[in-house]
């Protein structure tokens, strides 16, 4: 998952072994490289695959006690780091940075909202055990786009919500992830945290804002 360059890290790049690459869905991989390093749930690093080209950001997503790190992106055909990294073997190297970044769980009460690969730094936190008094909202347009559903059923049950816009099937919303939430009630007083694509992401923000939740309350991270 690609984040968006809106913050410097000042770290250097290092090289780090490959351990895995798979792809669980159609152009969507995770790599895998050992950990060396801590973070905090919910924190990215810096990718590359040589020193000529500028990495790109991306968010962890694994728990910070794993012994390996994980990283969740779709492969973009027209760009230059997704393509190299899909084709990529264990065994080949790469660059990374140490992790850094803001958009950090805690344990206060919250609803995480995501779509896409959006769904990375979330099932970090899940991963570190981040479960209590969380709702995890999980938007996808294709049923084969809810990545890691069912270790995140098991670790938070009815408080996973999945909608999905243009299909179907058994404990699965079809709707938009802004209908589910248009639609409920009463919000709670909770921390809103967003990730996934700008559209979604300005458009539940704003959602919000007219339901009366505090700006201070919502936290965006915004990936392209």
């Amino acid at each position: 998952m690609k984040k968006k360059q809106s913050e410097k890290s000042g770290s250097e790049l290092f090289e780090v072994v490959l351990t895995n690459n798979e792809e669980i869905s159609p152009g969507v991989h995770v790599i895998s490289f050992n950990r060396t390093f801590d973070f905090l749930p919910g924190q990215a690093i810096k990718i590359a695959v040589d020193k000529e080209h500028p990495p790109r950001i991306y968010s962890i997503c694994s728990g910070n006690k794993e012994r390996e790190v994980r990283i969740l992106f779709s492969v973009k055909e027209d760009g230059f780091l997704t393509p190299k990294l899909s084709g990529m073997i264990p065994g080949e190297t790469i660059l990374v940075s140490e992790p850094y970044g803001r958009f950090i769980g805690t344990e206060e009460k919250a609803w995480f909202i995501s779509t896409g690969t959006g769904i990375a730094p979330f099932y970090s936190m899940i991963q570190s055990g981040l479960t209590k008094n969380k709702t995890l909202i999980h938007g996808a347009r294709y049923l084969n786009q809810f990545y890691f559903e069912d270790d995140l059923e098991w670790l938070l049950g009815e408080n996973y919500i999945r909608c999905c816009s243009r299909e179907s099937s058994c404990d699965i919303r079809q709707q938009r992830v802004t209908d589910y939430i248009d639609a409920v009630h009463e919000l709670p007083a909770v921390k809103y945290y967003l990730c996934g694509n700008p559209a979604m992401v300005v458009e539940v923000r704003d959602l919000l804002i007219d339901r009366g939740v505090p700006f201070e309350k919502i936290i965006a991270e915004i990936y392209f």
